[in-house]
């Protein structure tokens, strides 16, 4: 179902065409940061000024493709890689945009541990990392002083399988695919003491129940919603009880609601049908820090249609946009 009354949309940073931005972060501040996947590089996007466009700043070029963003603790992010599976710190605190970036390798993962993708601070020190490929959650309990860490599957289900076609295998460069994705986003609800995740092969957004305590998962997955193409990443208002989905190749946001008993009537279409030219390849949500801004102002990234398909082969610019509800 789709709905009338639409988010505004507006683009608050470009950047180069067939940019792959995968995730993002936003930092107290209101400022950003956003990995652009295909690039091997991690940029900065300044707090957005009101109906202006503005530029973005490189912050780093990185070994391996970078994927998701957490924040463990104030300015201090940990961005997740793929080929070679690793995780990296970034510590921000007093760092300027254009200044060397204090950048710490805190872990490189198994060989098997092939497809990196979101990712979620569960509690202190404790980092969950969905791996697409393994189709499997990884659980990355940090040192004390957040330079280290050590990794153990958390979660391995058969919602989180990725695809066995190899006709549909996605080439994130010339040199490297992976399956089609199975577990991709994953996100806490700190309220519920449950884990979500998105299942992109199986086109399911599953929930898993947490213990509070020791942070280990309590039960089984049960099924939220299905039939949506959960390609990627989501955000989750958790006073409102719903989730906004972004499905990448479909071009779209999705509203679902949390409880599994109100998924299959109320799942929404919020933005994207029709197409949206500023919403091309959407991978990723958050929302924004400032004043009121939780549940009604996020920021999503976009490849501006660079993976396919996209209608009529159109390729815009990157970006990253606001989306307010």
């Amino acid at each position: 179902m789709t709905i009338d009354n639409k988010p505004r949309l507006t683009t608050i940073a470009t950047l180069p065409e067939h940019y792959f931005l995968e995730n993002i972060a936003v930092r107290a501040d209101g400022s950003m940061l956003v990995t652009a996947l295909n690039r091997k590089e991690l940029w900065w996007v300044p707090a957005p000024a009101k109906d202006a466009t503005i530029g973005a700043v490189l912050v780093d070029r990185l070994e391996g493709l970078p994927m998701s963003i957490v924040e463990a603790e104030p300015d201090v992010f940990y961005v997740s890689s793929m080929a070679p599976a690793a995780l990296d710190r970034f510590d921000l605190r007093g760092w300027t945009p254009g200044a060397p970036v204090n950048r710490t390798r805190v872990l490189t993962f198994e060989s098997h541990a092939a497809g990196l993708n979101g990712s979620c601070l569960l509690a202190p020190g404790v980092i969950l990392i969905a791996d697409c490929a393994a189709g499997l959650i990884w659980r990355v309990d940090l040192t004390e002083d957040g330079l280290a860490g050590t990794a153990k599957v958390w979660l391995r289900h058969d919602s989180m399988t990725p695809g066995t076609d190899p006709e549909r295998a996605v080439h994130l460069t010339q040199t490297f695919s992976i399956p089609y994705p199975g577990v991709n986003g994953v996100r806490a609800a700190e309220q519920s003491d449950h884990v979500y995740y998105t299942g992109s092969w199986e086109q399911t957004f599953m929930r898993v129940a947490v213990d509070p305590v020791t942070h280990e998962r309590v039960g089984e997955p049960e099924v939220v919603a299905k039939g949506i193409h959960a390609v990627d990443d989501f955000c989750m208002d958790e006073n409102a009880g719903v989730a906004y989905i972004t499905t990448h190749i479909d071009n779209t946001l999705h509203r679902v609601p949390l409880d599994p008993a109100a998924s299959a009537t109320e799942a929404t279409i919020v933005a994207g049908d029709p197409i949206d030219h500023r919403f091309l390849g959407p991978s990723s949500a958050a929302w924004g820090r400032g004043a009121g801004d939780y549940g009604r102002v996020a920021y999503v990234t976009t490849d501006g249609g660079h993976t396919p398909p996209n209608p009529a082969g159109i390729i815009k610019p990157a970006s990253v946009v606001r989306v307010e509800f």
